[in-house]
């Protein structure tokens, strides 16, 4: 048997990582990061722990002291300030200066101490080369002065500690595994989005919509809070195999067609439809998003129509079926005649990838830095994180939203992969037990080092069955909830005119725009526009709502209501938030019993009052609580500030 080799530390538990560090964790530019880990080792010996962490593709590692927590836990933070990837890492060694020092000073208190304790002190003195200049100079001028003098107090000052810490040899110094972080801009964290589609933004019935209508649609969008406009497929649209209203197989005079068949002789992917404008006046309209506050999010589809460029420059980036025959896209029993799928194991699958990226980087030099990537599980993972990893290496502040109601397993693991933020359940989850599970389930650990939920209410493809009736009380409850409960949450245009006429016995619209051109009145009588800019005004004005992880589910005895409260990262803003989940007069007692808020930069404070964001008047909290009563038909949503 061969002689053990020396390992004195283990390093574990670290907190937090991701799948033993295989995926990125995520933080946002400015924010803490918070590192904690379990570090030990034999013996008696004094440990010391450091936090290091580097930019990515830098070179030199910051780094800062890490502090004992008890129980062999350890914990440091550093505050990431700049977008991009970075690594971050522990390193344990044997101070074996403080080892010393507190061996004499035992030694001391016993009186058994000797000169030559003090001797082997002052020899770690002359051993200690590696730090600073400040601190170099420090232990200099301590081990002439001790051997002057040979007074052992020399050895025990505090400076002399502080110094030898940092320039005192690190013989058994261990590094763990490096892991990775992706530090995003603070949308990724948070945003409302306005889903539209450009072909309907015409005023005039029937005509086809352009860039300056699209524009001229610019105010009304800010006006009610929306900091992302979300833009459907901007391309040429195929006619082979066209179809018609309401997914008909056979498109009728005028058809334009779905937005999601992609290409025609007039371009592909890195085209516009020509109806919509120039490449020139989409910059116009980016532009004025910028000036309006707002962000342009594109849908990336890999999908084509057969009239797409692709299908003659590069016909081998396409299945075929055994006869030689294109292979249509199909979700079985539903067939897209109108679509081709790409292949990703064809024998020009590189080149495939590469083109797919350059489209990304394209539309990234026009201006957009959002992409809402459509069915990403339907294609390779290791495509994705490539992809990903590629652009953000070019420009960090490029965000992806992952498009995929698919199993939950599948949805997390393209959140590891990169997405920056990921379509969820939430459409469908519409009792209580299972909100607060479901957001319970997000905001925990691990998933919430990772996956940033986007709460749509409604999509072209998905008009919930609880929508359907077209009750304003329900609209208003799903908007509140999905804005509330969520930092990033979106709406389809015509949510605000509530739109509701489903095809009977689906959850898709009757007469989707996905087929045909909407001409729409924007001001319609009875529309919740209103109600959407209080919203997203008490989301703006709040930090606690801002984010997704601070959140707790309050005791409502009533389950027909639901409440919650979330903090702002410092505490100093305390939002409860209650909503009816039915219709009907409800009332009931709020507990507020251990919610606490943190006045300036005091301690936390009991909640003494509740301030009405919609409404205005202040309450006092008593025995714990506040009665409250809720009528959906007038409000279905009550929303507070905390009052210390």
């Amino acid at each position: 048997m061969s002689a053990p080799v020396k390992q004195a530390f283990h390093i574990e538990e670290i907190f937090p990582s991701i799948d033993c560090g295989r995926f990125a964790v995520k933080r946002i530019v400015g924010e803490t990061v918070e590192v904690w880990a379990d570090i030990y080792r034999d013996g008696h010996d004094v440990v010391a722990a450091d936090l290091i962490w580097r930019r990515e593709p830098e070179s030199d590692w910051q780094r800062t002291a890490m502090i004992y927590h008890g129980n062999d836990r350890w914990v440091g933070s550093f505050v990431p300030e700049k977008t991009g990837r970075y690594s971050y890492a522990i390193e344990a060694w044997t101070d074996e200066f403080a080892t010393w020092r507190h061996g004499f000073e035992q030694k001391r208190k016993a009186n058994v101490a000797t000169e030559l304790d003090a001797m082997e002190g002052a020899s770690l003195l002359t051993r200690a080369l590696s730090g600073g200049q400040e601190a170099t100079a420090k232990i200099a001028r301590a081990c002439e002065t001790f051997l002057q003098s040979g007074k052992c107090e020399i050895l025990l000052a505090d400076d002399l500690k502080k110094a030898m810490a940092e320039g005192q040899e690190r013989t058994d110094l261990t590094r763990s595994k490096p892991l990775t972080l992706v530090v995003d801009r603070p949308k990724a964290r948070c945003s409302s989005w306005y889903e539209v589609v450009p072909r309907s933004q015409s005023p005039q019935p029937g005509q086809h919509g352009t860039w300056n209508d699209c524009i001229n649609r610019l105010p009304d969008i800010q006006a009610m809070g929306f900091d992302v406009i979300y833009l459907t497929p901007i391309h040429p649209i195929g006619r082979t195999n066209r179809k018609g209203r309401n997914n008909s197989l056979k498109a009728g005079d005028g058809d334009p067609g779905s937005f999601y068949a992609i290409g025609s002789h007039e371009g592909g992917h890195d085209a516009i439809h020509p109806q919509l404008g120039s490449l020139n006046e989409f910059r116009r309209f980016v532009a004025a998003c910028a000036a309006a506050g707002m962000e342009v999010a594109l849908d990336f589809a890999i999908q084509c129509s057969p009239d797409h460029p692709w299908l003659k420059q590069h016909p081998k980036w396409f299945k075929r079926r055994p006869d030689g025959s294109m292979k249509y896209a199909e979700n079985p029993p539903k067939k897209y005649e109108d679509i081709v799928n790409v292949d990703f194991e064809s024998d020009d699958a590189e080149g495939l990838c590469r083109a797919l990226r350059d489209v990304v980087l394209f539309w990234v030099s026009q201006g957009v830095k959002i992409f809402r990537v459509d069915n990403p599980h339907t294609k390779p993972f290791r495509f994705w994180e490539w992809l990903i990893k590629e652009v953000q290496a070019r420009d960090p502040d490029v965000l992806f939203l992952s498009e995929a109601f698919t199993r939950p397993k599948v949805m997390k693991g393209l959140a590891k992969l990169g997405f920056t933020q990921s379509y969820t359940y939430f459409t469908w989850r519409t009792e209580r037990w299972e909100i607060e599970q479901y957001v319970n389930e997000l905001a925990g650990y691990p998933e919430r080092e990772f996956f940033r939920p986007n709460f749509f209410v409604s999509t072209p493809d998905i008009l919930p069955f609880h929508l359907q009736s077209g009750e304003p009380w329900m609209f208003k409850t799903r908007l509140a909830l999905a804005a509330t409960l969520s930092s990033n949450y979106g709406i389809y245009n015509g949510f605000e005119l509530l739109e509701h006429e489903p095809i009977p016995g689906r959850e898709e619209y009757f007469n989707s725009e996905k087929y045909e051109l909407k001409s729409r009145d924007w001001d319609k009588p009875g529309n919740i526009k209103p109600y959407v800019t209080q919203i997203n005004r008490i989301r703006r004005e709040n930090p606690a709502l801002q984010q997704t992880s601070a959140i707790r589910f309050l005791p409502v005895e009533d389950s027909s209501v639901i409440a919650y409260v979330k903090h702002s990262a410092d505490q100093t803003n305390v939002v409860v938030t209650v909503i009816a989940l039915t219709g009907g007069f409800r009332e009931f007692w709020l507990p507020l019993g251990d919610v606490q808020v943190r006045l300036g930069h005091g301690d936390l404070k009991p909640v003494t009052a509740l301030e009405n964001l919609k409404s205005g008047p202040t309450s006092p909290v008593a025995y714990g609580g506040m009665r409250l009563w809720i009528d959906p038909i007038h409000d279905p949503v009550l929303i507070f500030r905390c009052l210390g």
